[in-house]
């Protein structure tokens, strides 16, 4: 088992916690302090089953499995000043070689074996439910527009992670979701990139860093934010009149810091996540109504979670 394949299934961990990532940390060379503060010799750790290898017993080297669940506040919809507490169920693990992970409001598959040396593949499909605009609308005049069908949205994934970037624990993951809905909603389709940098603080605290961005096609743009003439004669409504076009809809960054109650991330058990993030809404997202007048680009969240792995 490869550190580059233990290290990928920590951030996994890490992320699904509360689905997100954290904030990155100095770099460590060769004989400095392990995750257990003792000192490790990197060249002997890439034997495995060394002494003091923190990744030969690891919960993450077979099948496991990561449930929990937390709660976030964030903005009612997308584009909304007005923020709402709403809950993080929580699904995360390994199979039979088919790995599972979280997304807001779905799951992503890998199907792609994992190799002993190289960098981790990942390949295979997502999904989520997309809620936005379909409840917990806050804004009366968003309101009486009237709430948006839940879209099914489904696509493949694929990504790359290398581990050892910047200490010998550490990795950086490329990941790419191009998602279609297929329930007739907006039936349009977002495509979502990531990078992700995920480092032990030791070998009970994890933290990482997400940075990602979306683009939206027409069909999802003009769902989701445009405003009809007809709309704007709702005596409610007394919005101008806004045709959305798709493009890049959003950038943003979230920070994620994990602690394992047990004092230690590789053998499972309870562990508590905390998530902060901002995003900013670009293009027709930014400039329709329903955000420049009635809400605001910028988007924040804050939220916890507890998970359980074993």
């Amino acid at each position: 088992m490869t550190k580059t394949f233990i290290a990928a299934r920590l951030t996994g961990t890490a992320i699904a916690t509360s689905f997100a990532i954290a904030a990155p940390l100095a770099a460590q060379t060769q004989g400095e302090p392990g995750l257990d503060g003792a000192a490790i010799d990197n060249e002997a750790i890439e034997e495995e089953g060394v002494p003091g290898d923190p990744f030969a017993d690891s919960v993450f080297a077979g099948d496991f499995l990561t449930i929990g669940a937390g709660a976030a506040f964030g903005p009612s919809y997308s584009g909304s000043d007005d923020y709402v507490v709403f809950p993080l169920p929580l699904v995360q693990g390994s199979y039979k070689g088919v790995d599972f992970n979280p997304r807001p409001g779905g799951l992503a598959f890998d199907f792609m074996p994992d190799f002993e040396n190289g960098p981790n593949i990942s390949l295979g499909v997502a999904g989520r439910i997309n809620g936005d605009r379909a409840n917990n609308i806050e804004d009366p005049v968003v309101e009486a527009l009237g709430e948006l069908d839940t879209a099914i949205e489904v696509g493949p994934t694929a990504g790359i992670g290398f581990s050892g970037v910047l200490n010998p624990f550490d990795s950086m993951t490329f990941t790419v979701d191009a998602l279609f809905d297929v329930a007739g909603a907006h039936n349009g389709a977002r495509i979502s990139p990531s990078l992700t940098y995920f480092t032990p603080l030791s070998r009970g605290i994890a933290t990482s860093l997400s940075l990602s961005t979306s683009y939206v096609s027409d069909d999802f743009a003009d769902y989701y934010y445009t405003v009809t003439p007809r709309q704007t004669l709702l005596p409610e409504v007394g919005l101008p009149a806004y045709q959305a076009d798709g493009g890049f809809n959003s950038a943003g960054v979230n920070a994620l810091v994990v602690f394992d109650l047990g004092g230690d991330l590789t053998d499972g058990g309870l562990s508590i996540a905390t998530i902060a993030g901002y995003s900013r809404l670009l293009g027709d997202a930014k400039r329709t109504p329903l955000t420049s007048i009635r809400g605001s680009a910028d988007q924040f969240l804050l939220g916890a979670g507890l998970g359980y792995t074993f």
